[in-house]
């Protein structure tokens, strides 16, 4: 079982954002803050950690940070298009709790 489920249209964007950056890596990390205690962070980046969990893509790799593991397991990350915009969509069945504007939640 994965630790977490990436959506075809989250890995062909994180391909997408890899090849425009020019990075190995797309990561997603969690941090303390926001209005709801945990936010989700997205970054492009050339390293990484050992602790991090490494999942490879057709063109490049996507990375959980080590310390956040934890609070996404299970998730499903998707891409979603709409009229007003674009955005990584994450469903954490850890959250028991999220802001309005889905960028914070709390466990």
């Amino acid at each position: 079982m994965s630790i977490v489920t990436v959506t075809d249209s989250a890995k062909e964007h994180m391909e997408t954002v890899i090849a425009k950056e020019g990075k190995k890596y797309v990561k997603l990390s969690v941090k303390g803050g926001g209005c709801a205690g945990f936010t989700y962070e997205w970054n492009a980046v050339d390293k990484v950690n050992d602790d991090d969990e490494i999942f490879e893509l057709n063109n490049g790799n996507f990375a959980i940070d080590g310390a956040g593991l934890l609070y996404v397991a299970g998730t499903t990350i998707d891409f979603k298009k709409e009229v007003f915009g674009s955005y990584m969509n994450i469903s954490n069945p850890n959250a028991t709790s999220s802001c309005g504007c889905g960028e914070s939640f709390g466990v």
